[in-house]
Parts: C-alpha cells; sequence; structure tokens
C-alpha cells in the first residue's frame, strides 16, 4: 500500500518557507502484533512546532531531517492486531505527517466523540484546552473582579483563556490582530474588549484605557512588544503565565527590549514559563472540567480548517501571517 508523507527537507533560518518541506511516496509495512493501520483525519499544527525545526536543545527533540514531521493527529482505524481497538475506532496521539501508518497501540487513546467533534480533541479538549486551563488556574489563579489580558486573544489558546477566566469572574480584554478577530472576541466568547494590535498607535496607553485599575493577571502567547505594553501597566501581585513568543520564534537575532526585571521586583510580579506536560499527572481530572463546560455550552470554540493533506506546511506558516482564528487544523 502507496502513502505520502511530509519531511523536513531542510532547517530554515529565519522564517520557514514551503521549501522546507518535503513530500514524499512511501510504502505502508504491514502492522504486526500490537499495532493498528491508521488514516489520518485531522492534524493539528501548532506555533511549538516551529521551534521543533531547528537543531537546538529544547523540551521537544527536534524534527530530523528526511523523516516525518509529527504532530496531533485523530485518525480512523482502518486494521487492527491489537485486543484494544477495532476497525472504525477514532483515536488520538502524536502522531506522523503520513496519510495512512502503522503505529503500536500505546501510541493512541480512543475518542469520545459524544462531546464534541472528534477535531476538538485537537483543540479545546486536547492539548490546547488543557494548555489554557493550567497556565491560568495552576498558574495566574485568577480571583473574581480581576482584570486579564490576552495577547492573540483569538488563537487556539487564547479564546479558551478567556472563557475560562468569564467563568471564574474576571474581566477579560484581549489582543488580536484583525477586526474580525476582535468582534469575534467580544460577540461569540464573551470578552469584556479586545484590542486590535495592528490598528492601534499606542498599544500601552490603550491597554491603561481599558484597564484604568491595571492589570491582574497577564496571559502571553506572543511576546515582544505587546508584552513589553501589558506589563508596562501590570499591577502589585499581578501574575503572569508565560505560555507562548511566537512574536520571537523566527528571530535570526536575540532581540532587544525593555529590562523587565525592575517592574517585576518593585510590584511583586510573579512570571513563569510552562509547558502543559508539566501537569500530565492532571490531565484526566481536567479534561472531564472542559468537556462539562463544552456540554454545558459555557466553553465555546473554533477553528480554522484546511483541506487536503498537502496543505500541511502551507498551514503551519500561516500561524505565524495570523491566517487563524482559533485552532489551526487540516482536514485530510
Amino acid at each position: 500500500m502507496n502513502t505520502k508523507q511530509i519531511v523536513l527537507a531542510s532547517r530554515p533560518k529565519g522564517s520557514p518557507t514551503l521549501d522546507n518541506f518535503e513530500i514524499e511516496n512511501i510504502e505502508v509495512p504491514e502492522i504486526q502484533n500490537g499495532e493498528v493501520l491508521l488514516e489520518g483525519i485531522y492534524y493539528s499544527v501548532d506555533p511549538y512546532m516551529r521551534g521543533r525545526m531547528n537543531d537546538a536543545k529544547s523540551y521537544s527533540a527536534p524534527f530530523e531531517i528526511d523523516q516525518a514531521i509529527q504532530g496531533g493527529v485523530i485518525a480512523k482505524v482502518l486494521d487492527s492486531k491489537s485486543d484494544n481497538f477495532k476497525t472504525g475506532d477514532i483515536v488520538a496521539g502524536t502522531l506522523p505527517w503520513k496519510e495512512k501508518f502503522a503505529i503500536s497501540e500505546k501510541s493512541i487513546k480512543k475518542i469520545d466523540t459524544s462531546i464534541g467533534p472528534a477535531s476538538y480533541y485537537l483543540g479545546v479538549l486536547g492539548m490546547t484546552g488543557l494548555t489554557a486551563y493550567f497556565g491560568l488556574m495552576n498558574i495566574c489563579k485568577p480571583k473574581a473582579g480581576e482584570t486579564i489580558v490576552i495577547s492573540s486573544a483569538a488563537g487556539a489558546v487564547g479564546v479558551v483563556v478567556g472563557q475560562i477566566a468569564k467563568i471564574q469572574g474576571c474581566r477579560v480584554i484581549g489582543i488580536a490582530g484583525s477586526d474580525e478577530k476582535t468582534e469575534l472576541l467580544k460577540t461569540e466568547f464573551g470578552f469584556d474588549e479586545a484590542i486590535n494590535y495592528k490598528t492601534t498607535k499606542d498599544i500601552t496607553k490603550a491597554i491603561a484605557t481599558l484597564c484604568p485599575d491595571g492589570v491582574d493577571i497577564y496571559f502571553d502567547n506572543v511576546g515582544g512588544e505587546i508584552s513589553d505594553a501589558v506589563i508596562a501597566n501590570i499591577n502589585f501581585h499581578a501574575r503572569i503565565a508565560l505560555c507562548g513568543q511566537i512574536s520571537l520564534y523566527n528571530s535570526t537575532e536575540i532581540p532587544v527590549g525593555p529590562r523587565i526585571q525592575t517592574m517585576l521586583l518593585t510590584r511583586s510580579v510573579l512570571m513563569q514559563g510552562f509547558i502543559v506536560s508539566n501537569f500530565q499527572n492532571e490531565f484526566p481530572e481536567v479534561i472531564q472540567h472542559l468537556s462539562k463546560w463544552v456540554k454545558d455550552g459555557k466553553l465555546k470554540f473554533t477553528e480554522t480548517i484546511e483541506n487536503g493533506f498537502d496543505q500541511l506546511p502551507k498551514a503551519l506558516l500561516g500561524l505565524f501571517k495570523g491566517e487563524n482564528i482559533g485552532k489551526m487544523i487540516v482536514k485530510a
């Protein structure tokens, strides 16, 4: 059986391009005992993948040149030599960018599509939702009446953070990159206010205007000048969750900005970086929370879906241009 895979052809210098990827035709091996044959349905693209394209030490090993890229995948079982999975099961896992592939049963888990669409397990019911929850609840510890600012608020994690913050009784301000996104944040996801950073001349002043009592919580997905502007408005005893720094991922030089340590020191601010696997022992319990909120209509989600397996590289590059609202997913 022949299939396609997408490999990392070369390591990017600065912003990646389509030339850094290659689509190959390969043979799918016969499945062995304890394995299943899968066909990909939905593929996740995520900002952290940019870091894995570099040959650098990080919390995830670099992608290997000429080997299939890996990421979150929802797949259907086509054939099984496993006692735990049968033909037709829908499963999720961190899996290779291949259309069809044989994989160990230990690499996948069944998902419950009665709670939400299968693709939600790449988003609000998967790592996206878990990241939002742990960054907000375990690090920022929101209290009713506090003001939170979220950068990249219309992204997959941002829209979930904002809604959970509203559930906790916070006043929620989002920062996004278009009028369409800022309007959606307010009308669809319940944000109190939103700022279009691309059309706002003075973001520091805009935040000060919308947050007259200061910022108690900052959920940082982007870094750079936007974070400088938020931190300039930070309150005493505020908490900052460092979730992502997407504005800096393609930098070829170390960026220089305001030195924020004095601000953090004199205002007794907590700033903590994290990755979702830090909290893996709590995954089952938190998935239950997220599932209940989705079922109860308290937690909404949105996706930007590109169609066609071959569109995976384009979709990944689109993240760095802000082409997504909510979770960017490729449907095979």
